[in-house]
């Protein structure tokens, strides 16, 4: 699990830049306990601590990062039994941020991710493949846009333990998801902003 899962990432930025340097270089950081340490159960996705973020390529020039906030999910697991673990989480659209208040706009638009017409993204897990003791595979459906796909998160275990404010057994995973947003119907400047999106996922849970 020193390389497990959840599942996709997301954020970053200005405000952001230190944030999204710090999920694309998880290796910087260093969590509590070891998977041994992770309980059965059932957990809840913390929200308050859970973010994701997007990247694109502007232009050919530099990656440009975002973030949604405010996710919600549950996520059944059992370290002796990886493969039957089960995660579904929702992310609501209208969370976007970026360091640009007229592109955060755009993005809610139907130009771009049409936040109205379709309020929520969700990814739900279709099957999780161990990848060693601390890294999964997590293949699934993703629903962006109104539109659902197969995608992958590849997950790895980032720490464990009890939250000292909530008193309560808490995980949390790093994931990566790469997909094309044009298959999506996000097609606004493809391929002036590269079709390929990549989600960079910190993800908190705690048992319930």
């Amino acid at each position: 699990m020193r390389r497990f899962v959840l599942a996709a990432s997301l954020a970053a930025a200005a405000i952001a830049v230190p944030l999204t340097a710090q999920m694309h270089r998880p290796d910087m950081l260093h969590g509590a306990g070891a998977p041994a340490d992770v309980k059965a159960g059932t957990y809840a996705v913390e929200p308050g601590h859970t973010q994701v973020a997007f990247s694109v390529s502007h232009m050919g020039i530099s990656p440009f990062a975002g973030w949604f906030s405010g996710a919600s999910g549950s996520m059944k697991l059992d370290p002796a039994h990886l493969d039957a673990t089960t995660l579904s989480v929702s992310i609501p659209v209208d969370s976007v941020q970026t360091t640009s208040g007229k592109l955060v706009e755009e993005l809610k638009s139907a130009d771009w991710l049409d936040a109205g017409k379709y309020p929520t993204a969700t990814f739900r897990s279709t099957k999780v493949t161990a990848l060693g003791p601390d890294a999964a595979r997590i293949e699934g459906q993703l629903t962006l846009h109104g539109v659902t796909k197969p995608a992958v998160i590849d997950a790895r275990f980032f720490g464990a333990a009890t939250n000292p404010m909530s008193k309560k057994p808490s995980i949390g995973f790093l994931g990566r998801l790469s997909f094309n947003r044009s298959e999506f119907g996000v097609t606004k400047y493809v391929p002036l902003v590269s079709d390929q999106t990549v989600l960079v996922i910190n993800a908190a849970f705690e048992l319930q």
